[in-house]
This record gives structure tokens, sequence and C-alpha cells, in this order.
């Protein structure tokens, strides 16, 4: 074949992903990918993200998946590069996030080092992906990238890899991009629509609980509209938030704890439950139990996959199919019956709001929890989006902040990393630049990826990060203290958060009191540029609040 004819690899790499439509790729190159480096900077509609850790390019190709619906693009080199990208992976792959890493490799054909930085990479990513692939041929590449895309964003979307080596990425190959076919999912079964219609119709205490899949496009305009003719109440899971505006009259609240929360005793009070969007990596907000008092509560199962059975879920009834589409017909196709009674779900959310705005007013310093939850929600606008890290803030977060659209709030509640934080925010802050942009970070989460600022700060983003200051791994510290043990092996001493923010070219500011804390959040909200602000923290009543105070609260009841 004639030289002119052909297309080099690596070329052929990037247009594959220009096909796809990718508009970045995250990553920290090495050696190994310097073809596709190459044919990657004459691309004229992707961009390169050149961060400090494979890890932070990770969490931000992720988090562009979770926002966009496409796959979010990383790369890493072979070896320690690769094995950077891990937790990432794992991070798409249990909350649901579509990506694609690409990774390096010594050639395959040849190779004259050795065994120097080689693992199986693609068997390393084989447990914790859809997808993992070594390209052998270049013949072979726009099938394996548009089977990786196809996989990472169909549902249940997740990571894929794909391995390109360096022999492979210099051949010369024939072949062109495979365009992407036109997909509709199904829409479910009639007779499972009428079954679920007569368990609602037949019941007195129904209930809605929004799971991580029912976070999709879409299925919040269709729930909503099912809440409105039914008016049905509904709760959340951590990964549900926002898929009904929380202003809401019927919202019961977000199942942040485990049990015993206002929430679960609305749980507790309902005869049938429509489960949507249920993922199984989800702490579950209830627990089903194989007795005849379980099988006189119906457990309705609304998702694009049948229910996975576990000892405590194994649902009544089944519908499967587009979530929306199914919403759509069972609103359509529902009676809103007379007998319902709602009152005591009612009460409990009532019991909530009242008990969490009594925490909120505190105005203590270091700042409160419920306090600072308050003032956050009180200074970002609706469409603002806070991206948390992983800390016992998560759960006053999950329980607290009102949440006015979906994915305007971003916990990972799947793989529950720390270091997620910052990089998720920068990546909201690219989908959306015109929109106001927060991380919550613990002090122990944030350092796990701090280098980012330096990221953030090159690419000219507009952000705030909030570190709340404790000086020690808190959430760990909290379930020491709740098991009895000794407060031992969780203190640590940081640094000058406020000059190290300021070293990176950022912003850097120190809470000095409740009421700074605003004056800051505001600020920093209003004026261009990556702010940091270093806020001290009391975590002291988390235990006796969370562990003890709720529950006999909620139990009285």
């Amino acid at each position: 074949m004639a030289e002119t004819d052909t297309t080099k690899a690596s070329d052929l790499f990037v247009q594959c992903l220009e096909n796809e439509g990718v508009e970045y790729v995250f990553g920290v190159p090495g050696e190994e990918n310097l073809d596709f480096l190459d044919s990657l900077s004459r691309s004229g509609s992707i961009r390169l993200i050149l961060t400090r850790h494979e890890q932070g390019a990770g969490f931000m190709a992720a988090t562009y998946g979770r926002h966009t619906g496409k796959a979010g693009v990383c790369l890493s080199t072979l070896g320690p590069g690769a094995t950077n990208l891990v937790t990432a992976a794992a991070y798409a792959q249990l909350g649901g996030m579509p990506m694609v890493m690409i990774t390096g490799q010594k050639p395959i054909k040849k190779s004259k080092q050795g065994r120097f930085q080689i693992l199986d990479v693609v068997a390393l990513m084989h447990p914790i992906t859809k997808y993992a692939h070594q390209m052998a041929s270049a013949d072979n590449i726009p099938s394996r990238v548009r089977e990786a895309f196809r996989l990472a964003e169909e549902e249940k979307p997740g990571a894929c890899h794909i391995e390109l080596p360096e022999d492979i990425a210099d051949e010369r190959t024939l072949s062109r991009p495979v365009a992407g076919s036109v997909v509709r999912r199904p829409s479910a079964d009639v007779k499972s629509i009428r079954q679920a219609c007569e368990a609602l119709e037949t019941a007195r205490k129904p209930l809605l609980v929004i799971g991580a899949g029912a976070n999709r496009k879409m299925t919040s305009k269709m729930l909503s509209e099912f809440v409105e003719k039914t008016g049905i109440p509904f709760l959340t899971t951590q990964l549900g938030k926002g898929v009904i505006d929380e202003r809401h009259p019927k919202f019961l609240g977000c199942a942040a704890l485990s049990a015993g929360d206002f929430v679960h005793r609305a749980i507790e009070d309902a005869d049938c439950i429509v489960n949507i969007g249920h993922d199984v990596i989800e702490k579950p907000p209830f627990f089903m139990h194989n007795d005849s008092a379980c099988q006189e509560r119906k457990v309705i199962h609304v998702s694009t996959q049948t229910a996975e059975v576990d000892p405590v879920y194994f649902p009544h009834i089944e519908v499967i199919g587009d979530i929306a589409n199914a919403m759509w017909q069972i609103k359509e196709a529902i009676r809103p019956s007379s007998k319902w009674d709602f009152s005591a779900m009612l009460r409990y959310r009532e019991a909530e709001v009242e008990h969490t705005a009594g925490l909120a007013s505190d105005a203590r310093f270091p700042v409160f929890p419920p306090h600072l939850v308050r003032e956050v929600r009180d200074v970002m606008p609706e469409d603002g989006i806070v991206c948390l890290d992983n800390g016992i803030y998560k759960i006053w977060f999950a329980r607290g902040y009102t949440a006015y659209q979906p994915n305007t709030v971003l916990l990972d509640n799947a793989l529950a990393s720390m270091g997620a934080g910052l990089p998720s925010a920068m990546a909201s802050a690219m989908v959306y630049p015109e929109r106001k942009v927060m991380a919550v970070c613990g002090d122990g989460g944030f350092m796990m990826n701090s280098q980012e600022l330096e990221t953030a700060v090159r690419l000219k983003l507009n952000l705030t990060v909030l570190v709340l200051n404790d000086n020690a791994y808190g959430m760990i510290r909290w379930k020491q203290a709740n098991m009895g043990f000794d407060d031992f092996g969780l203190t640590y001493g940081n640094p000058d958060f406020v000059q190290y923010a300021q070293s990176y070219g950022a912003n850097g500011y120190r809470a000095e009191s409740a009421g700074h804390l605003r004056e800051l959040l505001e600020h920093c909200r209003d004026t261009p540029g990556v702010h940091l602000i270093d806020c001290p923290v009391d975590y002291s009543e988390n235990d006796h609040i969370l562990n003890t105070e709720i529950k006999d609260l909620s139990r009285a009841l």
C-alpha cells in the first residue's frame, strides 16, 4: 500500500476521538505517549489538559462524563502513570460516570528494555472497568475506540480502558473512523406498568425513593410531573440528590445516614415503595426482610436493568426500561387514590426541618457544620455547583443542603474516594464556565490532590475551594469515638493553607468568625479566579447529634 493512502495510527486514534466529539484529554503524558501527543497537537477540536497527577486527570474526566453523559477522556503513560489512574477508574465505574482511559506501553513486537516499567495494565484494569483492551494492530483502532465509547456511555455508564503501545502508535493503516449508531433505550413493558399502577392505587401510604440511576437526562422532568399529578412524597439517596427540586413540599429528605434518621421513619411508614434507579453501590435507604410483614409492603423496582437480588433487596414488581419513559407511562396510566395518607411521613419531614434549623442558627467559631451548610446554600445561586470531597461534612451536606437542580451537589457515595473534590470542581467549571462552582474539602482530602490548584490557576478557572480544617481525619475519628475507642492515630499538622494557595497563584483567605466566612464566600463567588478559604471547623458534636440525638428525636415521633 502506498504511504500517501495510509494514516499513521496515532493520527487515526485522534481522528477517532474527534469523531466521538471529545473536547478534552486530561492527563500526564510520558515517553510512550509521544506519537499520540504529537498527533493530538494537530487536532483542531481537542484540547490537552495537562494535570499534575494522573488521579486528578481521571477524576476530572469522570466528572466531565457525569455532567455531559459523554465519556471523559484521560491519558497516562505505562507503569506508574497507569497505576495512578486505578482509583479514578474505580470512581467512574462505581459512580456510573462514562470515562475512557488511554495508557501507553512499550513496543509489544520488539522491545530492547526487558521488563522495565512493564505491568499487565489491561489485566489490572479488567476488574474495575467495563472494557479493557490492548491495541495490537493499527487496523483495529476505529472499532476498538468506538466500542470503548459505546460501553462507557451506555447504562450503567462506567470506565473503559485502551492501551496504545509505542510501536502500534507508529504503524501505518488504511483504516478510517467508525461512525456511532443511533440508539434508543427500550421502553418498559405495558403489563409491568399496569402492575405498578395497581400496586400504587391499592396502597395507603406510597412513597418514591430516587436513587443514582435516576440521575440522568429527562428523568428529572418526568419524575417532577409524576409527583405533581399524584402528590406522592419522595426522598433521595445521596446520589439521587437534586433530581427533583428539594424545595418541593412533598420532599422528605435525603438518606445520608445509614439508619434511624427522620427520613428512615418515613420509609418505615410506607406500605408501597417505588424504588427508582436503585444502584447496589449505595448504602440502601431501606432493608427488605423475607417475612409476612415485608410481603404486605410492596416494593416496585423501576430501572434500566433488573434488580440484583441480595438478602435485603428482592422487589415484588420490576418495571425495566428507560426510566424517564417508564415514569411517564406510569404517570399517564395511574389514577390517584383518595385513600392515600401521607400525614405521618410529612410530619417526620417537618420535624427534621425544625431540628436542622435550630442547629444551623448556631454561629459559633470554629464553624459548626450545620451552620456552614446553610451559609454555603445561601450564597450559591440556584444553578451553582457544590463538589464535595469525602469526609464527615458530606453527611451534613447530604442532609441539610437543599439541591434545586440535578448534578448541582456532586458527592461520591459509591467509591467515596478522598481527593476528588477539587478535580471534580475544576471539571465542573470547565463544562459550565458561566456557573458558580465550589469545592468543599476536608483538610485530609484536599491535600491528596491539592497540587491541582496549579492546574486550575493555569487554566484560568473560576472556582472556590472551601477547606474545612480540623487537623485530623475527622470522619474516621467520629467513627472511632462512636465505637468507644481511644482517640489515636488520626491527627496531623497542616500547612498554612493561605500561603499554600498563594504560592500557586491562587487567592488565599482564612475565616476568622462565622460572619467572616459568609463575607468570604460572597467575595469569592463574585470575584473571578481561583480562591481558597481555610475554615476551622468544630466537629465535637458529630457523634452526639448524628448517632444519638437524631435517632432519639425521630424515634419519639
